[in-house]
Formats: structure tokens, C-alpha cells, sequence
């Protein structure tokens, strides 16, 4: 399968928010909170969807928010450390909301990269390590954007797929989940594995006909128009009952 989206260049990073203003559709009835089964908690319950995504919540949740996002992408940097903490804790805490989150490698090789270490150690630590790389998305970009000029032009000479490797070296994302609980020699075996690339770049190439940039949110089903900011997502989830 071949990756239908070019790497973009580092210049070109904050380029990808998706829009800033509004959500769709009128006020839905009011949804009660779910209770989970004994002993459990809706957010401790991960599990990978059909399409590729990591989903956290009640899995028959009235309200399902899904988002595709970038983990090189400013604007959903921006999003996650404003938004999914209070997301988890007040939303998808109660069971009324489910969410999920779908890998989209806007920039190419890089975001395979990170997408893949993201998935190496499954659902215990998928939303951990995607928090993670968004508290220090700032000080990445600023690696990113200090690789020479020479080997920038070299990594993104080579097709994205043979460069995942060397953009999460330069980016500094092998040593970053190393030290939060993926061994080296794990991380650079799932950053070989093909068929761990080859999801991120299923839901890429699935996700183009909806993803108008990046962070694109859904809310059962339905793309939530022109919004980008948790205060934009959690207006939408309340307009569904949430």
C-alpha cells in the first residue's frame, strides 16, 4: 500500500489546523450517564476499532467523538493540552462519551514515525504516550526544526516509508519513549514493522475523503465543521446530549 500523502516540509508544520470557528447541527436530547460494569472504569477501557483507531471509553456510548489527528501538528497540540483532560474527566468518565483517535500522517514520514511508537505498546499505554508527545510537542518541533539544512533535505528524499527510522531519531522520539517504557530495541523493531506502518497509512488514505486538515473531529459519524479548539469540540458535545 502506498502512502498517498507527500511528506510536507518542517517549514510547512503549522500549516495544518482544519478551521477555526462553529460546530453543526442543533441541540440533541439530554444523554444520562452509563454506569460501568463492577469494579471497572470507563477510562481504563482501550481497545482498538475496526478502522484502526484507539478508542477510550464506554464502547456503546451515546456520544462517540473520534478525531483524526497529527502528533506534528500544532494546532492539535494545542487541542490535546487544553482539551483532553477535561475530555477524559468529564465526558467520557460519565460513559455518555466515548473517544477515539486515528493516527493521520499529514507530514509524511515523521508522523508515521511517531504514530508507530505511539502503537508499540498497545492499548495499556497508547493514550499515555499520546499525551506524552503532545505536553512536549513544542520542544520536538523545535528539534525538528534544528536538523541541518543537509540532512532535513535528505530524509525527506527518500520515500516516506524507508524514512520513519531516521525522522524518529533526528526528532528525538526513540530516546523520548524509551524513557517512558518502550525499550529501545522494542521501539526500533515496531518502527521496522510493516504492518504497523501500514495501519497508520490504512487510516490515512481511508481518512482522506473526511480530513479537511488537521485536528478533523467526528461526532457520531458526522464531521464537526470548522472546529479545532476544546472549547469548539466540547460545545458540539454538549449540542449531542453529552
Amino acid at each position: 500500500m502506498r502512502l498517498a500523502l507527500p511528506l510536507i516540509a518542517l517549514g510547512l508544520l503549522t500549516a495544518c489546523g482544519g478551521g477555526d470557528s462553529g460546530a453543526n447541527g442543533s441541540a440533541a436530547a439530554p444523554v444520562a450517564n452509563v454506569a460501568a460494569p463492577a469494579g471497572q472504569k470507563w477510562t481504563d477501557m482501550v481497545a482498538v476499532t475496526p478502522e484502526g483507531g484507539y478508542r477510550i471509553g464506554n464502547p456503546d456510548a451515546a456520544v462517540k467523538l473520534v478525531e483524526y489527528g497529527s502528533r506534528t501538528c500544532p494546532t492539535c497540540g494545542a487541542f490535546a493540552r487544553e482539551g483532553n483532560e477535561p475530555l477524559i474527566a468529564n465526558y467520557v468518565s460519565t460513559g455518555k462519551v466515548s473517544f477515539e483517535f486515528r493516527d493521520f500522517a499529514v507530514h509524511g514520514a515523521p508522523d508515521l514515525a511517531a504514530a508507530v511508537l505511539g502503537r508499540c505498546n498497545g492499548t495499556a499505554t497508547f493514550f499515555p504516550l499520546l499525551e506524552a508527545m503532545y505536553q512536549d510537542q513544542l520542544a520536538t518541533l523545535d528539534r525538528m526544526q534544528a536538523i541541518p539544512q543537509a540532512e532535513q533535505a535528505r530524509l525527506q528524499s527518500i520515500p516516506p516509508l524507508q524514512a520513519v527510522t531516521g525522522w524518529a531519531e533526528a526528532a528525538g522520539f526513540v530516546d523520548f519513549v524509551k524513557q517512558r517504557g518502550v525499550p529501545e530495541a522494542k521501539a526500533r523493531q515496531c518502527l521496522a514493522d510493516q504492518k504497523l506502518l501500514q495501519q497508520v497509512v490504512k487510516i490515512t488514505e481511508e481518512g482522506g475523503a473526511t480530513v479537511t486538515g488537521t485536528p478533523t473531529f467526528l461526532i457520531n459519524g458526522e464531521r464537526v465543521e470548522n472546529a479545532v479548539t476544546w472549547a469548539q469540540i466540547e460545545a458540539a458535545l454538549k449540542g449531542a446530549g453529552a
